[in-house]
């Protein structure tokens, strides 16, 4: 059968790359998916696939040999696999080079600070007396492979570092210091950007972190100033011009209580903070992402509805008398009860913490998209007392 469009690849098989298959064969464009494992979420759904290992070159380049393009559902790819890939004449999209500054926090943070952008008070530090010395309480990362809150530990003195040092010399990574900021709330921009230049900016929105994970988003970001609305968007459009990023990039910012923001992390790729574009925004994040790896026009970013809501769906502990077993026994009461409601489940198992789904609600009324969209997300959970904030 005579290819009818480029192929994609994408590396990893989480819920990320499974939310492109979609817009993927709206589109016409064939994945191929490097999976960790047999089954896993992405797996369920993409037809051409291979189990490997992300880190075994050979693996990428078998999976990759005749695409047009690869990509990724997480940075965790070696930037020298990448480079090698590039010189095989891959596109590696985002590339290397831009890569690189959302796998290494102290790399992202040296050079948003050369480029003179907003950034949290951070240092490396290679024992307690350089915490101590930056200053306490403060925050205490990985460099890299942290996510989720995990690689991440809020410190008050010098005791509370040993854990943050053991890790590191476990994983071989550095530690970075950062100020514990006073912030109101944390936002996020997200744009895409193509490799010709063009690019688009998602409406801010606000999220809420429950154990360091996203619980819960809001599109547009309620009572923002508009200015720094428009501060956000641009911080996020010279990072990835200045990157050179190709793709989905999500810029996380702290909305300080002064009125400004700093960027917090970054993500170069589909992120959970525009999960709410599946349903609120004419073009989707997971839609765009592969317009702008293939270097097709991008789809407008701009809201279907006044108000979107994305509440995450989380594995918890069995819970007895919770009304719903499997995920999917939730459907009859969810869709019942909200006609309008969009439920995405990633066909995971559960376990304490664990992403499975998320709810959107969108409409005119804000609390209305609130109370429906944090209703369904505690039914599937079996947490019908804590739905509320």
């Amino acid at each position: 059968m005579p290819e009818l469009a480029p192929v994609i690849a994408v590396i990893g098989g989480g819920q990320l790359a499974r939310m492109m298959a979609e817009p993927a064969a709206a589109l016409g464009i064939p994945l191929r998916l490097l999976a960790e494992a047999e089954g896993v979420s992405a797996a369920q759904v993409i037809p051409d696939q291979q189990v490997g290992d992300h880190t075994d070159l050979a693996d990428l380049r078998r999976v990759t040999a005749g695409a047009a393009v690869v990509t990724f559902d997480h940075e965790h790819v070696p930037a020298e696999h990448l480079r090698a890939l590039a010189a095989d004449g891959l596109a590696v999209r985002p590339g290397p080079a831009a890569l690189a500054h959302a796998q290494d926090k102290a790399v992202m943070r040296e050079r948003l600070t050369r480029l003179g952008l907003p950034c949290p008070r951070h240092a490396v530090v290679a024992s307690v007396e350089d915490v101590v010395a930056f200053g306490l309480p403060c925050v205490l990362k990985t460099t890299r492979g942290g996510y989720d809150g995990k690689g991440v530990w809020f410190v008050d003195d010098a005791a509370d570092c040993d854990p943050a040092f053991a890790a590191a010399a476990e994983s071989d990574v550095r530690i970075l210091a950062e100020e514990r900021v006073d912030f109101r709330r944390e936002l996020s921009a997200l744009v895409a950007r193509s490799p010709s230049g063009q690019a688009a900016a998602y409406p801010v929105v606000a999220s809420t972190q429950r154990d360091g994970i996203c619980h819960e988003v809001i599109a547009p970001a309620p009572d923002l100033d508009p200015a720094l609305a428009v501060a956000a968007q641009e911080i996020a459009l010279r990072i990835a011009g200045e990157l050179d990023v190709t793709g989905v990039l999500a810029v996380e910012l702290f909305e300080t209580r002064d009125g400004r923001v700093l960027v917090n992390e970054l993500a170069m790729r589909p992120h959970n903070t525009g999960h709410w574009s599946q349903d609120g925004a004419v073009t989707s994040q997971f839609e765009n992402h592969l317009r702008a790896v293939l270097d097709l026009p991008l789809g407008s970013p701009a809201a279907r509805a006044p108000w979107t809501v994305m509440v995450n769906i989380l594995g918890g502990p069995d819970q007895p008398g919770a009304p719903v077993g499997r995920l999917y026994d939730g459907y009859p009461h969810a869709m019942a009860r909200d006609p309008r409601l969009r439920v995405h489940l990633y066909g995971k198992s559960l376990r304490p913490g664990r992403k499975v789904g998320h709810v959107n609600a969108y409409g005119d009324d804000l609390d209305d998209c609130l109370e429906r969209a944090r209703h369904a997300a505690a039914w599937f959970r079996g947490d019908l007392g804590n739905e509320s904030e």
